[in-house]
């Protein structure tokens, strides 16, 4: 009994207790989406929309358990070697992009509720995907270690290339599927060879543990951990749709049913961004004199090469508005990329100023993809031209469209906009990056008059608006379901908000969202 009491002493114990209120946000997602598949199997079809409006509550439910956690210092699933190796950290940086994944999805579930009943989309599916890729998307900023990473990024990306193809016997829809899904593997196989790399020359998953060992890597393995390093960047590379790897954007979104393009150009992106994040300021800081340059080089081709796509885009050409906004996401890709590529010179403060900006762009582009989706009840072919005389038509629609857009080029009234903006462009010269702010200013200049162009389409009198088709779309006008106004409504008052209490976000932008 003595010999048992001393080993058990001297061995440390592989029990780790599991903090339940920390990861109860992805918890919440997930077991709902469980809960929604199954329901499905007995719920008659005359029941079906009962499954949205569970979704919509999970998600509800999720966010809100978000507010226990403010003071951001949580973790858990640590090593008992190590205490402050752990592989889910709660800290303020979670919990932001937590909130945002969250009410982005239920802003999404709301724009779904009647786009799955109209489409005809088989219910249960469709919100059990939603559902794992919001746990998956949830996950993955709490992620601190390489594993965790890789396996919430695939949880929130699989389910994502079913919702693309979710609209059956659509060539589009397959076809946006497939680009999509492609490109997706190629970044996890990408992703996958520079983690195993980095384990090799290091010997450690846990971000923390690498951050130390990089710093002193024996010289017969610089270059596999280099390789490494600039493989998993890639990987992630793919996955924000940073250029040259946005072949996919345009197509996919215009395949893809209309409430999930909004999903992807917000919450796919913040994927994406997260996992850079992650892996650039916290595991990698030993070779940022290698990912600043690179980053700061991807920053501008992805902006320049996004806003001159958009701003190429013809107005009576079907499906141009969705290829707007589209484009206009690559677009902000590249801002959100520069406070990334500012924190290899400045230090990890500089990461919220792309926290801010990404506040700020989901809250207005999932608001333009809800006015879209109105917008596409009457008017299918989602055409810019469509949008001529909106105000006449739906006017609080079209004022909330024009917010929205102005929100995205930075001018008054969206005031929440130019802070967002001011933010990034503060970060690359503090930064030392002046070359990269003068690049961010000129794209500004371009993407104003896209923005503008589009914004005065919606208040020309309805007696310009020419073709037989336009008028009867007007004639067959019908009110707007209400989960779709609800959307339009919370991102509308959220920009709104923004814009009157921008301290709200220069408290991000300035804030430390890690723990020391």
């Amino acid at each position: 009994m003595t010999a048992l009491t001393v080993l058990s002493a001297e061995t440390p114990s592989l029990v780790q207790s599991v903090d339940w209120l920390a990861i109860a946000p992805v918890v919440i997602t997930a077991a709902v989406g469980l809960l929604v598949l199954v329901a499905d199997l007995f719920v008659s079809e005359r029941h079906k929309p009962l499954l949205g409006w569970i979704s919509v509550a999970g998600l509800a439910a999720a966010t809100a358990t978000l507010l226990p956690l403010r003071a951001g210092d949580r973790t858990t699933f640590c090593l008992t070697s190590d205490p402050a190796a752990c592989s889910y950290a709660a800290d303020h940086f979670a919990l932001v992009i937590q909130f945002l994944v969250l009410a982005g999805a239920l802003v999404t579930a709301l724009l779904s509720v009647t786009a799955v009943r109209d489409a005809r989309m088989p219910a249960g599916e469709y919100w059990f995907l939603l559902l794992s890729s919001a746990a998956g998307a949830a996950l993955l900023p709490a992620s601190r270690d390489l594993a965790t990473l890789i396996v919430a990024l695939e949880v929130a990306s699989l389910p994502a290339f079913a919702l693309v193809g979710m609209r059956r016997g659509d060539r589009l829809s397959s076809e946006a599927a497939l680009k999509f899904f492609l490109s997706s593997v190629t970044a996890t196989a990408v992703s996958l060879m520079g983690v195993s790399f980095v384990y090799a020359a290091t010997g450690s998953l846990h971000l923390t543990q690498i951050a130390d060992r990089l710093e002193d890597v024996p010289g017969q393995l610089d270059t596999l951990a280099m390789a490494g390093v600039a493989l998993t960047l890639v990987g992630f590379a793919f996955k924000t749709a940073a250029v040259p790897f946005h072949f996919w954007v345009p197509d996919t979104y215009v395949g893809a049913p209309l409430p999930i393009a909004g999903y992807l150009s917000v919450i796919g992106k913040a994927v994406g961004f997260t996992g850079l994040i992650l892996v650039t300021v916290i595991a990698f800081p030993a070779y940022s004199d290698i990912w600043g340059p690179a980053l700061a080089v991807l920053a501008a081709l992805t902006m320049t090469v996004g806003n001159v796509g958009a701003l190429r885009q013809s107005a009576d050409r079907p499906n141009s508005a969705v290829r707007l906004l589209a484009w206009s996401s690559v677009g902000q890709a590249g801002y959100l990329l520069v406070p990334i590529a500012a924190a290899a010179y400045s230090g990890r403060d500089q990461i919220g100023s792309t926290v801010a900006y990404a506040l700020m762009y989901a809250a207005v582009n999932l608001g333009a993809f809800a006015v879209a989706a109105l917008v596409a009840r009457t008017k299918p072919l989602h055409r810019i031209s469509d949008y001529h005389g909106l105000y006449a038509e739906r006017p609080l629609a079209a004022l909330s469209l024009a917010f929205f857009l102005l929100c995205l080029a930075g001018l008054p009234p969206g005031i929440i906009g130019l802070f967002a903006k001011v933010t990034v462009f503060r970060s690359a010269v503090d930064a030392g990056l002046g070359w990269l702010a003068v690049v961010m200013a000129i794209n500004v200049v371009i993407a104003l008059y896209y923005y503008l162009r589009w914004t005065a389409l919606l208040f020309r009198g309805p007696e310009a608006v020419e073709g037989s088709e336009s008028t009867a779309g007007a004639q067959t006008r019908t009110r707007a379901p209400w989960p779709v106004t609800a959307a339009i409504v919370v991102t509308a008052i959220t920009a709104v908000v923004l814009s009157g209490a921008p301290q709200l976000i220069l408290r991000v932008a300035s804030g430390s969202l890690f723990a020391q």
